[in-house]
């Protein structure tokens, strides 16, 4: 038996084509995530996180500036010196010992405490040398991009659950658009058919303004579905943060899909992944850091420094009045009025809470997990049953359809099971992209899609 060696790459095509749609919904997604509003503000809160990382690990470095004043002043305290008092004498008799005038006369000196043309011009550098308080600071700022950064991630997983939905839910309506169109004319079909049989004597009035009737319905509701897959293509758009009325590429294949949903129906999910628990628990780091920050108020702290510069009166600048300075400045709380006590305590209460709250986070998430996979299983059940209904309804049709041309049922008959035929169309079709829908709402609350990043 020769077998054509085209066939073997039927297979090969058709995986081709289903990647080909996925990577059409995964390119909406990274377009969504990539000019998203909200999350472009996240971005630029996640920045500024890390310039505070930056600015709290500069706080290691030491401190440089220059500092310069300059101060005059006239009276003011004044100090007595009696030199030429105690001196002069001395001095007096020295001179007739020598029989010379080398010993001068002095005279008594007044000296003010304020100094006169004084300037003091140098170059300060301060240097932490101990100081537990930059360290819990800088560690705060980290944990808290790591928040920063959980939020984001949070807030992608719910973009493209919304953006899926959205996705779906244009599909469906433009698929009703379809179905109601070729209700209508169907219902045309009839009214014309009706109308011959009137004119040739055949048919009754009543069946004519019956299939008028089908077919002002059929308008109405080709209308409405027109304007619902309008509204989901405008929230569509706005999802992806792009002009209202901009393409939208429904070549989806939605069986391809319902197959990959079947693993999500007896899958044992934890929570544990998901980013909103992991930041709880950041969260409780974050207040535990902030204890030992409080705490750390009961810590010395020990500061070197060291100025180099210049200092004299009417602005002299020589080898006497240049100076430099070098030492260490050591501060030791004794007494803060219990507030660092209670500051202490506030903290610890802070995170307490904030264990709590991890505590009730764990079991919200398990709990929306659970019942998003209960709804999954529901409207894959319901799926069955409108697949079912429609089976039922397209045999009805054609048995009432060959019966009304054999003069067994009437006009009536075929108008009710052409109905439920386009109904049962429209519900499967309404309740394959609700499968879907509740995949992508299960796929994010139990976090089982891993983020591009």
């Amino acid at each position: 038996m020769k077998i054509k060696p085209a066939l073997f790459f039927i297979p090969l095509l058709m995986v081709s084509f289903a990647s080909a749609q996925q990577n059409q919904l995964d390119n909406y997604i990274d377009s969504a995530l990539a000019h998203n509003i909200v999350i472009q503000q996240k971005n630029i809160s996640l920045q500024k996180a890390v310039l505070g990382l930056a600015i709290a690990k500069s706080y290691y470095m030491p401190s440089v500036a220059f500092e310069a004043g300059y101060q005059t002043a006239d009276g003011g305290r004044q100090i007595q010196l009696p030199i030429g008092d105690l001196l002069n004498g001395v001095y007096g008799t020295l001179n007739q010992l020598t029989g010379s005038n080398r010993f001068p006369q002095l005279e008594n000196q007044v000296i003010n405490f304020l100094p006169s043309n004084f300037y003091d011009a140098k170059i300060h550098a301060v240097m932490p040398v101990i100081d537990a308080e930059i360290g819990y600071r800088k560690k705060i700022t980290d944990q808290q991009i790591a928040l920063s950064a959980l939020d984001i991630a949070v807030y992608k997983r719910t973009l493209i659950r919304d953006v899926k939905t959205a996705y779906y839910n244009y599909l469906a309506a433009t698929a009703a658009i379809q179905i109601h169109a070729q209700s209508l004319v169907l219902a045309e079909e009839g009214k014309r058919v009706n109308q011959s049989l009137l004119d040739n004597g055949k048919g009754l009035p009543a069946y004519v303004m019956r299939s008028e009737s089908e077919v002002e319905q059929a308008k109405a509701q080709l209308s409405t579905a027109r304007q619902q897959a309008n509204n989901a293509k405008i929230y569509f758009n706005f999802l992806l943060n792009r002009p209202q009325q901009s393409l939208i590429d429904s070549n989806f294949n939605a069986m391809e899909q319902l197959s990959a949903v079947i693993p999500l129906l007896t899958r044992e999910e934890d929570g544990a992944k998901r980013e909103e628990l992991v930041a709880s628990k950041q969260l409780v780091a974050i207040h535990k850091t902030t204890v030992q920050l409080n705490r750390s108020a009961f810590y010395p702290k020990l500061n070197s420094f060291l100025d180099v510069g210049s200092q004299s009166e009417n602005w002299k600048f020589n080898s006497e009045s240049r100076y430099y300075m070098l030492g260490l400045q050591l501060a030791v709380p004794i007494f803060l009025g219990n507030r660092t006590k209670n500051q202490v305590r506030q903290a610890q209460l802070d995170m307490d809470q904030a264990k709590l709250n991890v505590a009730q986070t764990q079991q919200q998430l398990s709990m929306a997990a659970k019942a998003a996979q209960n709804n999954l299983l529901a409207a894959w059940e319901t799926l069955q049953s409108t697949k079912k209904q429609l089976e039922a309804a397209a045999a009805y049709q054609r048995l009432i359809d060959r019966g009304y041309r054999a003069g067994v049922n009437t006009f009536l008959e075929t108008i009710d099971a052409r109905n439920q035929f386009a109904q049962a169309r429209i519900a499967e079709n309404i309740q394959e992209y609700k499968v879907l829908s509740a995949a992508a709402d299960f796929e994010r609350e139990a976090a089982i899609e891993p983020l591009k990043k």
